[in-house]
């Protein structure tokens, strides 16, 4: 296939010509959203759309267990599965708009009540199992909890210690629970044994409340986010221009439901697109998930920063290795890839790492590197066809729009499109905070090049200033990935009288690299060298390891609390490494 016929073969073939001619009614009628009772319903869309089909028989889900043996789900066993749980809300009186949660690992009943939930129109909130108690009983509290799925571990663990200060919480199900415990502890499988497979999904209209995600905030409490069921439309043209989604296409998200990549991209997009999920029970090892990429024959993996980093360290060479010929995009969502890391993806793999940006708030991709299109290394990529973004200064009396190439401003999205979130749960004033007339600001800094290529900048909370310079902590962090010693970085402003801040790096080695002054002052000069003095760290620090998020993110705020001494926040996301 010459350079011609590969880029027609994209769903993405021509962008510009994309742009110009796309429409989000287009899409509505592509998916005949007017033409069944189910309408926008998230479930009818992924499931008992494509069951009614010749896709009956095609594998929705394929899970991997920790032996590396597949428990298989095809789209008509998912319709019955969902359809059971369903019923199983409707027994125990659940209804429209209220909330159905998760705390459990990636097992089938975690993505059954997922898919279940949205039949029924109740909301379903996913929660990360390595959450400890209180972080659990935040999200519950804030987010009026009826029903908790979980696993007898975790109720023992987490949840049982808990259900006194939960007065909304009327159920929690057991997923490994062979009979009912109490009139509240109730066992999965005999409710699901008892239910009918039949459930007839009620009209949902578009701005119906369909999915719930809470996201770390700076204090104690995090923000709870809301989503509507016309979210549908991003997931899936997402699912087509970005990851290219394919008829017959096997699909690997890495994401915990626990985080809405894993919902969005783990659980729906491909779904509503008709092809094959891999889930895999286990937690990263780069030998077991070039394995799973090898032995799966996966065409398209969405992956994150910390994950990438990791394979990055290690001196494997997964070509000399594995055949890892099925594999035709690789992408990664989190916190920003560097330009080192991208180019790392195409020498191991053969093919780079696309980038693409987006926030809980957002629902979707909205910023991406795509398959069809020359990827800048370090670039966050383009605007997705229906999303109008834009660069502005924020002040007083409103918002100054960029039109400069490479000026950096505060990041906007036009509404209008469909995943943006409705609401802050319970925090009316914070969610009006984040708009300004028809325009969403997203906290991101960022600028835009002649080519219209977005760039990033950092969180604006983030940024650092420094002797009357504006320092992106991604762009140090970036130059500082290509010190051959170094393995991961992350950068903060500390307060320095004379200069307003410093920009100090903390800094995870290679193995077997020197923690010395002499490493110190080498790193210090290459930066120098690289970026000028102006911009340069003039502190560095060696640690064993950058605190992130599950989902990749650098929690700079959390380095900065705790090098000045400050309340840490909102920490149950961070990683545990």
């Amino acid at each position: 296939m010459n350079a011609t016929e590969k880029k027609a073969a994209y769903n993405l073939a021509d962008y510009n010509s994309e742009r110009t001619s796309f429409s989000w009614k287009n899409i509505e009628s592509k998916l005949e959203l007017g033409k069944t009772k189910g309408g926008y319903n998230i479930a009818h869309l992924a499931v008992d759309r494509h069951a009614n089909t010749s896709l009956k028989s095609t594998l929705a889900f394929r899970f991997i267990q920790k032996d590396r043996s597949p428990q298989d789900y095809s789209y008509s066993r998912l319709k019955e599965e969902t359809s059971r749980f369903a019923n199983v809300l409707r027994s125990l009186g659940i209804q429209k708009g209220e909330t159905v949660f998760s705390l459990a690992g990636r097992i089938p009943a975690l993505y059954i009540t997922a898919l279940g939930t949205l039949k029924t129109t109740a909301v379903f909130c996913p929660l990360f199992s390595v959450f400890g108690p209180e972080p659990v009983f935040q999200r519950l509290h804030k987010g009026e909890a009826k029903i908790l799925v979980t696993t007898s571990a975790l109720y023992e663990k987490t949840v049982k210690q808990l259900e006194e200060r939960l007065p909304f919480l009327r159920y929690i199900i057991l997923s490994d629970l062979e009979e009912h415990q109490s009139g509240k502890v109730l066992s999965w499988s005999r409710l699901m044994k008892e239910a009918s497979s039949d459930f007839k999904i009620p009209p949902t209209s578009p701005e119906d409340p369909a999915l719930l995600h809470f996201t770390s905030g700076t204090t104690g409490m995090p923000k709870g986010t809301l989503h509507v069921h016309k979210a549908v439309l991003t997931h899936y043209i997402t699912g087509k221009f970005v990851l290219d989604f394919h008829q017959g296409d096997l699909f690997w998200c890495t994401a915990d439901p626990g985080w809405v990549t894993g919902t969005s991209y783990g659980i729906i997009a491909p779904l509503v697109n008709g092809v094959t999920s891999i889930i895999d029970q286990e937690e990263f090892d780069a030998m077991r998930w070039y394995a799973i990429l090898e032995e799966q024959k996966v065409n398209i993996w969405y992956t994150a920063p910390t994950a990438i980093r990791r394979l990055m360290r290690m001196e494997i060479k997964p070509r000399e290795k594995f055949n890892l010929g099925a594999l035709r995009v690789i992408l990664s969502v989190g916190e920003p890839l560097s330009a080192e890391a991208v180019l790392w993806g195409e020498h191991s793999f053969g093919i780079p790492i696309l980038d693409n940006w987006w926030q809980t708030e957002t629902g979707g991709i909205m910023i991406a590197n795509y398959p069809s299109m020359p990827v800048r290394p370090g670039s966050m990529g383009k605007p997705l066809p229906g999303i109008e973004a834009a660069l502005a200064e924020v002040t007083e009396d409103g918002l100054n729009f960029i039109k400069e190439p490479g000026k950096q401003g505060h990041l906007l999205l036009k509404k209008g499109f469909p995943s943006l979130f409705r609401d802050y749960l319970h925090e009316e004033e914070r969610y009006h905070k984040c708009f300004t007339g028809e325009w969403y600001l997203t906290g991101d800094l960022a600028k835009k090049d002649s080519d219209g290529y977005f760039w990033f900048i950092g969180r604006a909370d983030d940024i650092i200033k420094t002797s009357g310079h504006m320092v992106g902590p991604f762009e140090v962090e970036s130059t500082l990935m290509r010190h051959p010693a170094i393995a991961e970085a992350a950068v903060i402003g500390k307060p320095e009288a004379s200069i307003g801040e410093l920009v100090k790096a903390f800094v995870v080695l290679k193995p077997g690299e020197p923690t010395n002054e002499e490493m110190k002052l080498d790193i210090i000069g290459f930066a120098r060298k690289h970026m000028g003095p102006a911009v340069a760290p003039k502190e560095i620090e060696f640690i064993a390891s950058v605190p992130k998020t599950r989902s990749g993110k650098i929690l700079r705020r959390l380095l900065k609390a705790r090098e000045l001494g400050l309340p840490e926040g909102d920490t149950s996301t961070l990683e545990q490494t």
